[in-house]
């Protein structure tokens, strides 16, 4: 029996593993995707993924019997609409630079930033939740400030899209650990607040020819069957690396997402070097290993604080079933 278990967890893991990796890699390929949108300016990409998100995401709630739950988050305690409310905001400001960043050609920056993701999570929990920080975290962060200090002299300007991307998202993440629901219903909650903008934009657009950052007007939307056919993909592709990034986090340890995550900045890195040809200076190739080298640490002291947990809560466990 305890071997059928066994297996059975193990085989749960493997599931949990090959989910984390496919959402990674859609993460980590998506400026190839972005790419072929460069043309439409980046508000009306950023409102059409709202949108298109939320009818993704509201079809596979009401296939589940689910969409219940969204409402009653967002008709309960004021304390849990303003922390989706926040959370809305900043996943838009993380989306919204993510698309800007492959327009101007900066994917290097947008990777860097969710490299750096991490450590920012970690100096938010000491500073929000006074969380500790021990000396292993501690230098790893360092090492972070170390590389965009690197950049901001070299380059002459600081990174503000790489760091725009690290702390939106570490906001995010914070906000988050106060929304009481999964998620998928989570994430349907904000984008079902961010929508009536979304509209509202295109609105304009189309009828009012606004023209947002870019000074051009194009209603992108019905001129052509794969630009129409390419802006409403960006529901599912939004959508379906979040759903499998749900289904993992049940399945396998926080190390092993924190592990896996480095595949989407690497694969981010890898394409605009290789495919975009963007420029990687020298200062960047300071910068960068400084950022690997902490993020070794960090995951390194991750693992053993993960590990050593779990050997404590196996020994309590077994004292418990002696004494019965």
């Amino acid at each position: 029996m305890a071997g059928q278990k066994e297996r059975a967890a193990m085989n749960e893991a493997g599931k949990g593993v090959a989910a984390m990796v496919t959402a990674c890699m859609i993460w980590g390929l998506s400026p190839l995707y972005y790419k072929l949108l460069a043309h439409v300016p980046p508000l009306e990409l950023l409102a059409h993924r709202t949108f298109w998100s939320l009818i993704f995401f509201g079809t596979v709630l009401a296939l589940q019997a689910r969409l219940g739950e969204v409402r009653r988050l967002l008709l309960s305690s004021p304390r849990q609409v303003a922390a989706v409310g926040f959370a809305a905001g900043m996943i838009s400001t993380n989306w919204f630079f993510f698309i800007y960043s492959v327009q101007i050609g900066r994917v290097v920056e947008s990777s860097l930033g969710y490299y750096i993701f991490p450590l920012v999570s970690v100096m938010l929990g000491v500073l929000v939740y006074r969380e500790g920080m021990d000396a292993a975290k501690a230098v790893a962060v360092g090492l972070a400030a170390t590389a965009v200090i690197v950049l901001t002299l070299g380059l002459g300007v600081a990174p503000w899209v790489s760091l725009v991307l690290a702390f939106s998202f570490g906001f995010y993440g914070m906000v988050k650990k106060y929304v009481a629901a999964g998620a998928v219903v989570s994430v349907t909650a904000e984008v079902v607040l961010l929508v009536p903008l979304a509209l509202f934009w295109l609105w304009g657009v189309h009828s009012q020819g606004w023209t947002g950052l870019t000074g051009t007007n194009l209603a992108t939307f019905g001129r052509s069957l794969s630009d129409s056919a390419l802006l409403m993909l960006s529901g599912p592709l939004t959508a379906t690396p979040l759903i499998l990034f749900s289904y993992a986090s049940r399945r396998v340890t926080m190390a092993t997402v924190g592990l896996v995550q480095y595949l989407n900045p690497t694969l981010q890195f890898a394409v605009a070097v290789a495919i975009f040809a963007e420029p990687f200076t020298r200062w960047h190739a300071i910068a960068f290993p400084l950022i690997w080298v902490a993020l070794a640490i960090y995951t390194l002291r991750t693992w053993r604080q993960e590990r050593s947990a779990r050997r404590a809560a196996t020994s309590s466990s077994t004292v418990a079933t002696v004494v019965k």
